[in-house]
Protein backbone atom coordinates (compact mmCIF):
# COMPACT_ATOMS: atom_id res chain seq x y z
CA UNK A 1 0.00 0.00 0.00
CA UNK A 2 1.55 3.74 -0.96
CA UNK A 3 0.55 6.52 0.18
CA UNK A 4 0.32 9.87 -1.02
CA UNK A 5 2.75 12.61 -0.02
CA UNK A 6 0.23 15.00 0.62
CA UNK A 7 -1.90 12.64 2.89
CA UNK A 8 -1.18 13.54 6.89
CA UNK A 9 0.57 10.31 8.32
CA UNK A 10 -0.24 10.88 12.66
CA UNK A 11 1.98 9.66 15.04
CA UNK A 12 1.40 10.21 18.77
CA UNK A 13 4.16 10.66 21.64
CA UNK A 14 6.05 7.42 22.34
CA UNK A 15 5.33 9.38 25.73
CA UNK A 16 1.77 8.87 25.62
CA UNK A 17 -0.33 6.63 27.86
CA UNK A 18 -3.50 4.71 26.77
CA UNK A 19 -5.97 6.94 28.22
CA UNK A 20 -6.76 8.43 24.76
CA UNK A 21 -6.00 12.08 25.75
CA UNK A 22 -3.79 12.42 22.97
CA UNK A 23 -1.84 14.54 20.74
CA UNK A 24 -1.03 13.69 17.15
CA UNK A 25 0.94 14.88 15.10
CA UNK A 26 2.12 14.72 10.94
CA UNK A 27 5.56 15.44 10.00
CA UNK A 28 5.30 14.01 6.50
CA UNK A 29 4.38 17.12 4.89
CA UNK A 30 6.98 20.16 3.63
CA UNK A 31 7.00 23.31 5.33
CA UNK A 32 3.87 22.63 7.91
CA UNK A 33 2.89 20.33 10.72
CA UNK A 34 -0.70 19.58 11.37
CA UNK A 35 -1.75 18.61 14.44
CA UNK A 36 -4.95 16.78 15.66
CA UNK A 37 -7.01 15.36 18.93
CA UNK A 38 -6.66 11.73 18.77
CA UNK A 39 -10.22 11.57 20.20
CA UNK A 40 -11.62 13.21 17.03
CA UNK A 41 -9.79 11.98 14.18
CA UNK A 42 -11.86 13.43 11.79
CA UNK A 43 -12.50 17.05 13.57
CA UNK A 44 -10.35 20.27 13.44
CA UNK A 45 -6.63 20.10 12.33
CA UNK A 46 -4.73 22.98 13.55
CA UNK A 47 -1.30 23.51 11.09
CA UNK A 48 1.52 25.06 12.31
CA UNK A 49 4.52 26.28 9.66
CA UNK A 50 7.30 23.64 10.38
CA UNK A 51 10.02 26.56 11.66
CA UNK A 52 7.10 27.94 14.30
CA UNK A 53 6.40 24.03 15.58
CA UNK A 54 10.10 23.62 16.04
CA UNK A 55 10.70 26.54 18.14
CA UNK A 56 7.67 25.21 20.15
CA UNK A 57 9.26 22.15 20.77
CA UNK A 58 12.54 23.69 21.73
CA UNK A 59 10.66 25.90 23.76
CA UNK A 60 9.06 22.93 25.35
CA UNK A 61 12.47 20.94 25.85
CA UNK A 62 13.83 23.88 27.53
CA UNK A 63 11.49 24.52 30.03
Amino acid sequence: MTTSPDVPRWRKSSYSANGGDCVEVATNLPGIVPVRDSKTPGGPVLEFGAAAFAAFLDGVRAG
